[in-house]
């Protein structure tokens, strides 16, 4: 099985705008450009807010426990149901968890986390 990454990088507005510029040039140019994926944050302390050791905690019980709902997550973490709800719908909004319905009897949303790794990228 081929591993997953999944990039997070600190990038100024004006970093990012660059980025865009750059490959919209590319585009115009009729060049290919490779597809980036991945999450940007202005700064260390915007990342940190969003990838709380909470957070990274859901990711880790998700990867590992394949749980088939959020409520099966909230045990698995002994955590609140609503709080796991809330950062499980954030992670996913942001791009980091996957979210599949279910109609296996009940219907349930299913969290999961489709790669290995989390790389950061931080420019010196």
């Amino acid at each position: 099985m081929r591993v997953r990454d999944i990039r997070i990088s600190i990038k100024t507005k004006e970093g990012l705008f660059n980025e865009v510029e750059e490959v919209w040039g590319k585009l115009e140019k009729g060049e290919k450009v490779k597809r980036h994926e991945g999450i940007s944050f202005e700064n260390i302390e915007a990342m940190r807010k969003i990838l709380s050791e909470e957070r990274l905690r859901i990711l880790k019980a998700i990867k590992k426990e394949h749980p088939t709902s959020i409520y099966e997550l909230a045990k698995f973490l002994k955590r609140d149901i609503k709080n796991t709800f809330d950062d499980v719908q954030f992670l996913a909004r942001i791009g980091l968890i996957e979210l599949e319905k279910t109609k296996e009897g009940r219907e349930k949303t299913v969290p999961k986390v489709n790669y290995d790794r989390i790389l950061l990228e931080i420019p010196v």
